[in-house]
């Protein structure tokens, strides 16, 4: 006879052993995820609805929002049930499928939060090239003219646009 056990859940640690406690947990889990979902969905609605807001650097916002949601929406409505109806196990696919999202999630974060650090090298140190660069087109704020400007209608100084003209 082979030994043929496998595994079908896992017996989770609880927080605390009073239902007080868990309770507490449960409300403190439950601001925390709200507060999440609050401010993460007026950054989406905020990004989505202005127009102005339509740049590198707040597309790179709204992608982070949604991979924040992503991650936190993983764990914590787990950590929440459990608190509530005082249960201490998750079955062997639910388990795996929140590290599987949880890593996803991490890993595409970290990754866009390396391409926004980029995007904003090349936004100080190379602002000429910016808008060449960013692969995007956008070519910064777009000023209005005045006709009595020593640079003929832009706010740019005259020694940038000598070196534009060089490069």
């Amino acid at each position: 006879m082979a030994n043929s056990s496998s595994v079908s859940e896992f017996l989770l640690l609880a927080f605390a052993d009073t239902r007080e406690l868990q309770l507490l947990h449960f409300g403190l889990f439950l601001g925390i995820y709200l507060a999440a979902l609050l401010g993460n969905g007026l950054i989406l609605t905020a990004v989505a609805c202005d127009h102005r807001l339509h740049t590198p650097m707040y597309f790179f916002l709204l992608n982070l929002a949604l991979l924040d949601l992503g991650c936190i929406s993983t764990t914590l409505p787990k950590a929440m049930a459990n608190a509530l109806w005082d249960t201490r196990v998750i079955s062997y696919q639910g388990c795996v499928a929140q590290v599987f999202f949880f890593v996803f999630f991490i890993g595409t974060e970290y990754s866009l939060l390396t391409v926004m650090a980029y995007d904003r090298y090349i936004a100080t140190c190379k602002p000429l090239h910016y808008g060449s660069l960013n692969g995007l087109g956008w070519k910064g704020p777009q000023r209005s003219s005045s006709s009595n400007s020593p640079t003929k209608g832009s706010d740019t100084p005259k020694e940038i646009m000598v070196a534009q003209d060089f490069i």
